[in-house]
């Protein structure tokens, strides 16, 4: 069954062996409190890149003197853009499964990540949020990393997002292509862009969801809205995925459910190498550690995927 809510995803994880995360820039309270917090529950082993003497003494001031959280990898650089190079390097070496940021800015965590983790595939980012008020996971991209992508990137940003979407057993995701209105308008882009994304997803041109747009938030998360408004689709408010216009919008989008609908967002880079855990410095303890329970789902899919 697919999971509903955050804690079935972390019971799922805790039976699989941890996997050793680089924690890029870890000298921060919230960035720790996470790392301990997922080695406790068994979901990863954290390795800590900073400033060795923050990161020891907020770990004693944390409480962690005795027990678990002494026995960290901690590395030494002198500075966020140090950490962030040492990170990919351990992930080359095949020390470090998976990355995590920590309180450094996002364009310098992605930075070394674009130059040496590229595949074949587009990056990008999808949050996943857990929401009291909606029925099951949703997932929103990308809000982070493309700015203002085109037809063909949107269509590598869906498919990372629906790759996503069946690693958390969505058997077919149902993606909405947002945008203002749920009827085609050549004065919107995003409503011709949401067109083509639909017809190419019947065409096997995006595979593995039910694709349709343009759909207006409220139609593709609201099955009274669509019923109102009279739109006949079986994405319409059901919706797994949603993929925003641009950045600007889905950055928008979540922060609004986090902070108003209280939703806790998980938030990961689909496209490199090995997962990415992407989380705003801002975010909880609990969004990066459940981050880190997403990063470990991916990662030991990718293992079942190897020949």
């Amino acid at each position: 069954m697919p999971y509903a809510h955050f804690d079935a995803l972390l019971a799922a994880v805790a039976p699989l062996d941890d996997i050793p995360v680089a924690v890029v820039d870890a000298a921060e309270e919230h960035v720790l409190r996470a790392a301990c917090e997922a080695k406790l529950q068994s979901i990863v082993e954290p390795i800590l890149i900073g400033d060795e003497n923050k990161i020891r003494s907020l770990l004693r001031k944390l409480g962690h003197d005795s027990g678990v959280c002494p026995t960290f990898r901690i590395i030494h650089v002198d500075s966020a853009e140090a950490a962030a190079e040492k990170g990919v390097e351990l992930v080359l070496a095949g020390e470090a499964k998976a990355l995590m940021k920590g309180h450094l800015h996002s364009d310098a965590f992605l930075h070394p990540i674009l130059a040496k983790l590229r595949t074949d595939r587009r990056l990008s980012h999808v949050f996943v949020a857990d929401i009291k008020t909606y029925p099951k996971l949703l997932l929103i991209t990308d809000a982070a990393i493309n700015i203002a992508p085109d037809l063909i990137t949107k269509a590598a940003i869906l498919q990372n997002a629906i790759d996503l979407a069946r690693i958390l057993d969505v058997t077919q995701p149902k993606a909405a292509i947002l945008s203002a209105v749920e009827v085609v308008n050549p004065a919107i882009v995003s409503t011709i862009d949401a067109a083509c994304l639909s017809k190419m997803a019947e065409r096997g041109q995006i595979t593995g969801a039910l694709v349709d747009g343009p759909l207006a938030f409220d139609n593709a998360i609201s099955k009274e809205s669509a019923k109102i408004k009279g739109i006949q689709s079986a994405v319409a408010g059901d919706a797994d995925i949603l993929l925003v216009p641009d950045l600007v919008s889905g950055n928008i989008l979540a922060k609004d459910l986090e902070y108003l609908a209280g939703a806790t967002l998980a938030g990961i880079v689909m496209g490199a190498r090995v997962p990415v855990i992407l989380t705003s410095r801002a975010d909880p303890a609990r969004a990066r550690l459940v981050s880190a329970g997403l990063a470990a789902l991916v990662h030991y899919h990718r293992l079942q995927m190897l020949p």
